[in-house]
Parts: structure tokens; sequence; C-alpha cells
């Protein structure tokens, strides 16, 4: 950390149920509810058909892969993902749904791996077994001392940050959710029910509602994440109500908005000196063998590591390490990759610029409208 800054590593969605779960120590109940797939070892055998055999047991470490060397080389003060699995043996299925994620209990030393401070629970699988799952999860979670945001046994708790104590400042998270994602509108948390912090709407009320929280708890030298799981699946398009609502609440004392949903990263844009992630994509998954959305590249996968200043919120500095996935487990993309990913954020950026740096990440650089530095 440097003096006065604080760096953050923001990660896409984990997804270590279905075929993750089923090559760790302690693989969970196969059954699936799928349209075409009705046992998750199938996963497995689809990513096996495309990159060789994977070894099973795996140890808890191995879908982090290279990731872990790069966490410890970039030592992050922070670390955030946004967990899209239930942690649970509840064999209650939710209706509606066509996909359900869930990883046994005993699997979780390999989400443990990789350090999170802060797991963001508000999306569109944490309930895929009902709230039975949900609460499961949230023991498992509590048990393993990960905090969790966006995720409750009743309203008030799923709309609590989680509050990060540090040297001259804290970290502050908010996690909500969207209909947009996906999350059924009865997966919201009420007075008496549990479930997440689901948006109304993407509206300028809503987005007041949130700054309204953020100015109750902010204090001098904090940084304030929302983390917000928003946005359809398979697209680089940005709904302009997306770009307002992170505008106000960047207006509103919002220090750095995390986005995801997408299974690939989207458009990155610093407004006011502030870092906008509007999709950070998948970051682990059992997609592997999925064929149909080659070109989007949902193989390549990014870390991203922003240096933030505490006293004004002001990002320095965006740092980004681009992996492969292989075999289920994340490794060093090839140079070629890398340049392949750069140019797809230069595409899409709202008036950033990504070059490569010298160690090979991918670098925020001074074309963008903000003189970081």
């Amino acid at each position: 950390m440097l003096d006065g800054a604080v760096t953050l590593f923001l990660g896409g969605d984990v997804m270590l149920g279905r075929g993750i779960d089923q090559i760790l120590p302690h693989p969970g109940d196969p059954t699936l509810c799928e349209r075409s797939v009705r046992d998750a070892r199938t996963y497995v055998e689809l990513a096996e058909a495309v990159n060789g055999p994977i070894p099973r047991p795996v140890g808890y470490s191995w879908p982090w892969g290279d990731a872990l060397v790069i966490l410890d080389r970039l030592r992050p003060d922070i670390r955030l993902v946004n967990l899209e699995t239930s942690v649970t043996r509840s064999e209650h299925f939710a209706t509606g749904k066509g996909v359900h994620y869930r990883m046994s209990p005993d699997n979780l030393p390999a989400l443990s791996a990789a350090r999170p401070d802060v797991c963001s629970l508000a999306n569109n699988h944490v309930l895929d077994f009902g709230i039975s799952g949900l609460e499961e999860t949230l023991d498992v979670l509590s048990r393993a001392r990960i905090s969790v945001a966006g995720a409750g046994r009743d309203a008030k708790e799923a709309a609590q940050p989680v509050i990060v104590p540090g040297d001259g400042g804290r970290v502050v998270v908010f996690s909500f959710g969207t209909t947009s994602s996906g999350v059924p509108r009865s997966w919201a948390a009420t007075a008496n029910r549990p479930g997440i912090s689901l948006l109304p709407d993407l509206s300028d009320d809503t987005a007041a509602a949130i700054t309204a929280q953020v100015s109750r708890v902010k204090r001098r030298g904090d940084v304030v994440i929302a983390s917000v799981h928003w946005g359809p699946n398979w697209t680089y398009a940005v709904a302009p109500r997306q770009v307002r609502f992170a505008h106000r609440l960047v207006d509103g004392g919002v220090d750095l908005v995390h986005g995801h949903s997408a299974h690939h990263p989207q458009s990155i844009e610093i407004y006011r000196d502030r870092l906008v992630l509007y999709g950070c994509g998948d970051l682990i998954d059992d997609y592997e063998g999925i064929a149909g959305y080659e070109q989007y590249r949902d193989d390549l996968r990014l870390l991203y590591f922003a240096t933030v200043e505490r006293s004004t919120g002001r990002l320095t500095a965006l740092r980004m390490a681009l992996m492969q996935t292989h075999q289920l487990r994340l490794r060093t993309a090839a140079p070629k990759d890398c340049l392949w990913m750069c140019q797809t954020l230069n595409r899409l950026g709202r008036g950033t610029w990504i070059a490569l740096d010298a160690i090979g990440l991918l670098e925020l650089t001074d074309r963008s409208p903000s003189s970081l530095g």
C-alpha cells in the first residue's frame, strides 16, 4: 500500500459450483435440473474434450492456478470478488431457473485459497437452492470468517455494507443485484425473509437512496465501493441507464463501481477521477468446453488491481493481469491474447486507453481523459 492509498483486487464472477465442485476433494451431489445436462460431471468432460484430462481430485488451489502467483506478487490490500455460487448441500432447486450453481461446503477451502476479504452475494445464483441454501451459504462463509455483502437473513442485514478497517481509513463495500442480470424479484430480502439486496430499478431516486446510505456511513479517508450485478450475458453493450446510474453513484460519494454479470469483460470508464468497471467478466467457471460464444473470448479472465487515493477517492493506477482458463484452472495468458484484450478494451473504452506494461500487465495509461499518477 502506498502512503495515503489503498490497492484493491477486484474479481468478477467466481463460480465454484457445478463442474468445478466435481473435481475438488469433496464433490457434492452432481445432479442437475438443466434442460440438456443432468450431471455436473458432464461439464468436466466437456472441458477435457477441449484441453485434455483433468486429474481428480485436484487441490483446493487448482481453480486459481497462476492467479495466486499474481496476487502474491502485487499484494493488494483488499480482495473483493462476486461469489456466484450457493455453498450448500440443499437439494431444493429454485423453480423457474435453467441453471443452478452449488458447491459442497466441504470444498470451501477452494474459495479461501484466494484469501478474499469480501464476497459480493447480490447475484442471480446465490439462491439457486432456495432460502435454506442461502442460509447455509451465510453460515459457512461466517464460520470461515469471510465477510459478505448484499445478502442476509432480512432486508436490513442484506443492505448493510462490509467495512474493512485499515491504516488511514476503511474500505466500505456495498453490494446490489438487479433483475436485468436474471435475479428474480422474489429473491429480494424483506423484513422477515432472507434474500439479497435487490434494486427496484436504476432510477435517479434509487441512486439517491444508495448515496444517502453512503453519506451516513462514509468517514474521512474511507474508500466506498458499490458492487453491482447488472445487465444481460454475452453482450458488450452497456445500457445508458447503467452509465447514468454509475455516474449518479459517484456524484453521491461512491469511489468505485464494481460491475459484473456478463461472462466477459466490458468497458472501463474514469468518471470524475473514479473508476467504473461496467463488467469484470467471469473469473472462475466451468464454461471451458461450451461452444457458441467464441467471439467474446470468454476463456480470457482479468484480475483488476486498482489503486485509490484515500483522501480523495481518486484512482491513481489501474493494472490488470490476463489469465486464461485451461483444464478448469487459470494460467497466465499468452502475449497475443494480452494484445487482443488491450485492443478489445480500447475499442469498448469510454475515453480510456489500455496498454501493456514492461512486465506484461495491462495498464490504464495517461491517454485517459484523467491524468493518472
